[in-house]
């Protein structure tokens, strides 16, 4: 019988994290997580509720409210991948505008949202056998994974490779948004006070930018499956 174990993938945005860990997922038969679409998924609720906007932000009913606020991730029937589920209800198509994207990092600054977070991302990994992505994952919330990866590319690639996204999701949106976007999250990650976006000791770092799906891929295995068939 394989290990089960837990797989933890940081960087910074648009380098392919969630794209190669749903990969990775699917092909050990594990479930993956998306930690980055929980804090969309919380922006949003945060942006229906009038809690947040381009120009206020009030933290303490975002706070109160957290007890009313129920996110988890179901395999979707029509394309057999997992979603993300705010109070019931797939919120996947939802949460990558930019105007999320514009706010979630202001969300995730705060101490009491990331704390809630990691308790959800734990109980989620209790039984192991998961790859979960996002930008604390092997620094905070799993410190004792059994594999970690950290991922990074140019910003001028994360840049396209996000505005390509966007646009073949029908958004109206520019490139040099887009980068502008890119660069002020990298900035507001790396420089927050809760669980900024470092590299882990011993995470093993993988530059995207010149490097296929199916190579990064083989890579990640090249280190996965040594640690399954360990006693």
């Amino acid at each position: 019988m394989l290990n089960k174990i837990i797989i933890a993938i940081d960087g910074t945005s648009s380098t392919g994290k969630s794209t190669i860990a749903k990969r990775l997922a699917k092909r050990l038969k594990y479930v993956y997580i998306d930690s980055g679409a929980m804090y969309r998924a919380l922006t949003f609720y945060a942006i229906q509720k009038e809690y947040i906007s381009k120009n206020h932000f009030d933290t303490n009913k975002l706070i109160n409210d957290l007890s009313n606020i129920y996110i988890d991730f179901k395999e979707s029937k029509e394309t057999n991948k997992f979603e993300v589920h705010l109070n019931g209800m797939s919120v996947e198509k939802h949460i990558r505008s930019l105007s999320v994207s514009n706010l979630v990092s202001k969300v995730a600054t705060i101490g009491k949202v990331r704390k809630q977070m990691v308790k959800v991302q734990h109980s989620l990994g209790l039984n192991k056998g998961i790859v979960m992505d996002g930008r604390d994952i092997g620094t905070v919330v799993f410190p004792n994974a059994e594999l970690k990866f950290y991922l990074d590319a140019s910003s001028d690639l994360r840049a396209k490779r996000r505005f390509k996204e966007l646009i073949d999701s029908n958004h109206d949106i520019s490139y040099n948004e887009v980068l502008s976007n890119i660069n002020l999250r990298d900035g507001q990650d790396m420089s927050r006070k809760n669980s900024p976006l470092t590299v882990a000791s011993d995470s093993i770092v993988i530059n995207t930018d010149d490097i296929s799906l199916d190579q990064l891929e083989n890579k990640l295995l090249s280190h996965v499956t040594p640690l399954l068939s360990k006693k």
